[in-house]
């Protein structure tokens, strides 16, 4: 062991006997870095809600208070029977991503007060689409401004 290094107790047992030197390993050139396919990534997320009518006020209010507990949620559009939730996801994949936004309304429906609507629509695209979508002048107009809006 080298002077002035411990050894690690059995929390963080080394694999290597005292004096043992760590062997090194190299890259040869020209090999490629590749990403882990597991790495989170962005996905932008749209959800539809609809249901019976409800006071204006208490709509917004409720999707203000749900834009504070969500810190990621970058608008809502809202009508008194329904309203769009648009916001970025950081999520392994798709299917994670798609989970966790059909969980947002009912998690949060108590906490926020939101109203007891239902989920009609939900689209969640990776963040490279979303920018093509946007440069080929065909998707949703970037979220500005930020924020909680009437239609």
């Amino acid at each position: 062991m080298r002077p002035g290094a411990a050894s690690r107790s059995a929390g963080g047992a080394s694999s290597r006997a005292a004096g043992e030197e760590r062997a090194l390993t190299s890259v040869a050139a020209g090999d490629r870095y590749e990403q882990p396919e597991d790495l989170p990534r962005l996905w932008h997320v749209t959800l539809s809600v609809s249901g019976r009518e409800a006071p204006l006020k208490e709509v917004r209010r409720a999707l203000e208070q749900l834009a504070h507990d969500h810190p990621f949620l970058l608008t809502s559009r809202y009508a008194g029977d329904h309203a769009e939730i648009r916001y970025w996801e950081e999520a392994r994949d798709l299917h994670d991503a798609a989970a966790v936004a059909l969980r947002l309304w009912g998690e949060h429906r108590q906490s926020a007060g939101l109203p007891p609507w239902e989920i009609v629509g939900l689209e969640v695209i990776d963040r490279e689409t979303y920018h093509q979508r946007i440069a080929e002048g065909y998707g949703p107009p970037p979220a500005t401004p930020v924020g909680v809006h009437p239609y």
